[in-house]
């Protein structure tokens, strides 16, 4: 019965944390627009190099390894 003294009073500080951190949350506009982190990594503004990345040169003379 003792340990219900501790629990139940930190068990309702823990959901007040919580419910505060939501609020903080949605009033700081967290949740404002959600689609947008899928859609950035779908649509890259990223302009192409025009030259893909080239194999390393290899020297002409030397033997290919066993």
């Amino acid at each position: 019965m003792s340990s219900a003294y501790l629990l139940i009073p930190l068990g309702l500080v823990l959901m007040a944390a919580a419910t505060a951190v939501l609020f903080w949350a949605v009033n700081s506009g967290q949740f404002d627009d959600l689609e947008e982190a899928g859609r950035s990594i779908l649509e890259s503004d990223d302009a192409p190099s025009g030259e893909p990345d080239a194999a390393p040169d290899r020297d002409q003379n030397s033997a290919p390894c066993p």
